[in-house]
């Protein structure tokens, strides 16, 4: 049976894709070697969210419940637990897009898809068996993996990528993460909670480098003072690993040499492109991903792609939406529309969040602002469930009042994040905001803080 499309890849952009184009009417198949969800549910944003509330709760109650007036006694951790916890959470996620499938009635195929001609997809099942299923139209949705460290490759047990990470049998004592972006932050985060001793190497000066560097800065205070040791302007210059654990060189920016042990290295240097194989070459940008024009179409009609096969900012979110537009576009009148400005969360403790321009590159633009800033330690709410660490950060186009950009640092931050996406997609202006009223108490009371301060009306700092 032919379908009107298949899609290689059952993750967010993936299932999005097939469920949406079901739902305009069309016969749809999705092809994944693995269950649905992707890397996001399966080995990335669900299992890591699991782990990371459980670390910050355990870490809460051994360190911060005394100053509560709560005592404690016997506490302990079962990292087994844990870990299946993470992985339940997951496997819940898998059997919700599964049902999915079956409510829009969409051919869940398992297997390794290719591409050798136009228009047919060839997959491979776990026996071996190859079945052709032919096609009006293929979107590639394959993502991404880990990008190896050079001559260091994953063992599983001693140098691992996250997906190793989410499966350890054991907690490791001692850790090294080389990468500061999110996913090393977050699993450093994660260990450190827990009682291991872990250490960041970042090439780079800051941690999170993306982010605003006011962001990166306290957030590095943070974690220092959290007990992890952080490496920053320090490059990998030697590597050793067995099967006991890894010996690791830096160097700062000087030279200075430094020598690392631990029982295991986190590899958190960023991802490459999974392409799909067959004989069918697609055009691919300079860096391996595929190029594709403004309706996602390949450089092969009626091929299409989405997510993070296409290039960063590899992002779920991003995934879906980009699907969602390439689907639309293929069976109604819409216009597919890029990706501008996007949401990017980190959920360590504290959570980082942003959204448009940082403060260095509104001055790197040349462009006219002001900044609104508000201290999570003046909102009566945040000193009252003892989170006074962080602040809200707005940078203010001028003279027109428009929100450029938005970076948050402290507890719940990822949450406060969709008010000021809403408001820079509806081009909302700080004295919009300054006008609504916000509930009190609540954390999200300091958006309109920090527009207050932006503004010139400032109340309470």
């Amino acid at each position: 049976m032919s379908h009107d499309l298949i899609v290689i890849g059952a993750g967010p952009a993936g299932y999005v894709a097939a469920i949406k184009a079901a739902q305009l009417g069309q016969k749809v198949a999705c092809i994944d070697k693995e269950r649905g969800g992707g890397t996001c549910n399966n080995w990335g944003c669900i299992p890591t969210k699991a782990l990371l509330h459980d670390a910050n709760l355990y870490n809460n109650i051994k360190n911060h419940t005394a100053a509560s007036g709560i005592t404690v006694e016997g506490l302990s951790h079962d990292w087994e637990k844990i870990i299946k916890r993470s992985r339940t959470v997951s496997e819940k996620g898998s059997a919700g897009v599964a049902f999915l499938f079956k409510k829009n009635k969409i051919d869940d195929i398992r297997g390794e898809a290719r591409i050798d001609k136009a228009g047919v997809v060839t997959v491979k099942d776990a026996e071996g068996k190859e079945t052709e299923y032919p096609a009006k139209k293929i979107l590639i949705a394959t993502g991404v993996v880990t990008r190896p460290f050079p001559d260091l490759p994953f063992n599983g047990t001693t140098v691992v990528g996250s997906k190793d990470a989410l499966v350890l049998k054991t907690q490791p004592k001692t850790a090294i993460v080389i990468g500061a972006g999110a996913i090393g932050v977050e699993f450093a985060s994660v260990w450190n909670d827990f009682g291991s001793k872990v250490t960041i190497v970042e090439m780079m000066p800051n941690i999170l480098p993306v982010e605003d560097t006011e962001v990166s800065q306290l957030l590095e205070k943070s974690l220092k003072k959290q007990g992890i040791e952080i490496l920053t302007n320090h490059k990998t210059v030697k590597t050793e690993a067995n099967d006991k654990g890894v010996k690791i060189t830096v160097a700062d920016d000087k030279g200075a040499e430094k020598v690392l042990e631990a029982d295991l290295v986190l590899i958190a240097i960023g991802v490459q492109p999974l392409l799909p194989g067959g004989d069918l070459k697609l055009d691919l940008t300079d860096r391996g991903y595929l190029k594709v024009n403004d309706n996602y179409e390949t450089s092969i009609p009626g091929i299409y792609a989405a997510g993070d096969i296409i290039g960063p900012p590899w992002l779920a979110h991003v995934a879906t939406y980009e699907a969602l537009q390439a689907v639309e576009g293929m069976f109604t009148k819409h216009k597919p529309k890029k990706v501008g400005i996007f949401p990017g969360c980190t959920y360590c403790h504290p959570q980082v969040a942003s959204i448009g321009l940082t403060e260095r590159a509104a001055q790197e633009k040349g462009l006219k602002f002001k900044v609104g800033k508000f201290p999570y330690s003046a909102s009566g709410k945040a000193r009252a469930i003892g989170e006074s660490e962080g602040f809200v950060k707005l940078i203010i186009g001028e003279p027109h009042g428009e929100i450029l950009g938005a970076h948050l640092i402290g507890a719940e931050a990822t949450e406060l994040l969709a008010e000021l996406s809403l408001g820079i997609t509806l081009e909302t202006t700080i004295e919009e905001i300054e006008n609504t009223i916000h509930a009190h108490p609540t954390l999200s009371e300091m958006i309109k803080e920090a527009a207050e301060v932006g503004a010139g009306h400032a109340i309470h700092v």
